[in-house]
């Protein structure tokens, strides 16, 4: 008798070829085929079927291990859907006192309209404007961290700014209220009618999967979409290099965009892992900040032998990942947002 815990076709889908483990970064990490989709997928299964608990250790730390960055989809010739699973799996697991507790603080911030502007009053976030363009997505918590984010985009795309929305629900539905995510986001596109822009590649892939990828764009696919006058390059380019967003690389597609906005006013350098998670994953930093750290080691090796300026994001969550890593490290490059590259102030 099944569980009814996953969708019966996603479980399906799974040929166990094994094309998703070097994909994986934290199979990258440990070796582990329980730490891999392909084993996590087999977890699923057994719950599903009744031969294992839905109590199991094991099955319930590797729904906390996974990244959640779906880097295992691009390459898988089957078509799974492991982010649906994923949220699935922690929508059972990630209940009631099995909650996090960090993460019910971060639900609870970000699940009332009024709390989210409340995080943003006292920093100077893009403000309204009477543009006629997209309706500029501020974000929960980068209108407070990086507040500078927002002015630079609203000025590179003269999008329209409404400082009373919500949250997208990306928080909720990668974190197990798949359905409290999709609420928020039908709840958002209402109140921002029109073209969404956001600088957040998490929100992005999200927003996007609810209410339409038409309505939806993060900001280099916009900036990329809408040719303006060419610009003037700096005397001295910098090197820069890109880290990717694991959702809009991996759930949207959208990778080339930045990197062509990038060549256009500084000398583009490719990390051999810029299509590899930072380890930042949303809120997998805040939950599990040691694997995360052991995640972005790596990356960090890289961004010393590119002997680059910038490194450039496209998410706040990657954004404050690796701002920390390079000050642990001491490392002279620093970490901005595409946003604030483009607009002059990084």
């Amino acid at each position: 008798m099944s569980a009814g815990l996953f969708t019966p076709e996603l479980l399906e889908r799974c040929i166990s070829c094994g094309f998703c483990l070097p994909a994986c970064p934290t199979y990258r990490l440990t070796g582990s085929e329980p730490s891999s989709p392909r084993g996590r997928i087999n977890l699923m299964r057994a719950v599903e079927e009744g031969r294992l608990s839905v109590d199991d250790p094991g099955f319930v730390e590797e729904s906390s291990f996974c990244l959640g960055c779906r880097a295992c989809e691009p390459v898988c010739p089957a078509g799974v859907q492991y982010g649906e699973l994923l949220e699935e799996w922690r929508g059972h697991v990630w209940r009631g006192r099995n909650r996090p507790l960090r993460l019910r603080a971060l639900f609870w911030a970000a699940d009332r309209r009024w709390r989210v502007r409340a995080l943003g009053l006292l920093r100077r976030h893009a403000r309204a404007r009477t543009q006629h363009g997209p309706q500029l997505l501020l974000g929960c918590f980068e209108r407070t961290l990086f507040p500078g984010v927002s002015r630079a985009a609203a000025e590179l795309a003269g999008a329209a700014v409404t400082p009373a929305q919500g949250c997208c629900g990306a928080l909720h539905a990668h974190n197990g209220e798949p359905a409290r995510g999709r609420e928020l986001a039908e709840r958002l596109g209402e109140e921002l009618r029109g073209e969404i822009l956001t600088t957040s590649g998490g929100c992005a892939a999200h927003l996007a999967g609810v209410i339409g990828r038409d309505r939806v764009f993060e900001l280099s696919q916009w900036l990329a979409g809408v040719p303006g006058p060419p610009a003037d390059p700096p005397a001295e380019r910098p090197r820069v290099a890109l880290q990717d967003s694991c959702h809009l690389r991996n759930g949207l597609g959208v990778w080339r965009e930045p990197r062509e906005l990038i060549a256009q006013v500084a000398h583009y350098v490719e990390l051999p892992g810029a299509a590899v998670c930072c380890g930042a994953a949303g809120t997998y930093a805040t939950l599990r900040p040691r694997d995360s750290a052991a995640v972005l080691e790596p990356k960090l090796d890289e961004i010393a032998a590119a002997e680059v300026d910038y490194v450039v994001t496209v998410n706040p969550g990657c954004l404050r990942q690796l701002r920390t890593g390079l000050r642990r490290r001491g490392l002279d490059a620093r970490a901005v947002h595409l946003a604030e590259l483009l607009a002059g102030k990084a």
